[in-house]
């Protein structure tokens, strides 16, 4: 089962599963929950794509962090979801878990300035192909 925010998101809209657990709304964030950075499966590809083009070109083999570079917060995609949907994601707020940082969002200057990529699909994007993809099928 994932354990990936997005998909549990779906999963709770859908009623396939129980409300879904917010892990703590007492960090130092603006809302209170933990903020990550979500990349769209598509920009995803593509940098591996262009890295890949790099690579045939005569490019050295490294390690690039890629993502957006900006942060969104539980609750912001609670919120946008419930957009999307037009439905309310059942959730409760628990505690944090244990080892659970505040804040993880990747800098993408590198993969920027070396592959000349960069994400071009924001959190709506996001949400809304993993409604359409969830909401045409059965408990996944």
């Amino acid at each position: 089962m994932s354990q990936n925010l997005v998909p549990l998101v779906m999963k709770a809209i859908l009623g396939f599963s129980g409300p879904l657990n917010v892990f703590g709304n007492d960090y130092p964030t603006p809302d209170g929950t933990c903020i990550r950075d979500y990349i769209h499966v598509e920009d995803l590809a593509d940098a591996h794509v262009k890295a890949l083009d790099y690579l045939e070109q005569g490019g050295a083999s490294l390690a690039c962090n890629v993502g957006t570079g900006r942060g969104t917060s539980v609750l912001e995609v609670i919120d946008i979801a419930e957009q999307v949907s037009g439905r309310k994601v059942p959730h409760v707020v628990t505690s944090r878990r244990a080892g659970d940082p505040t804040s993880v969002y990747a800098d993408p200057t590198l993969v920027r300035a070396l592959l000349g990529w960069k994400a071009t699909r924001d959190l709506r994007d996001i949400i809304t192909s993993a409604w359409n993809w969830h909401s045409k099928i059965e408990n996944v």
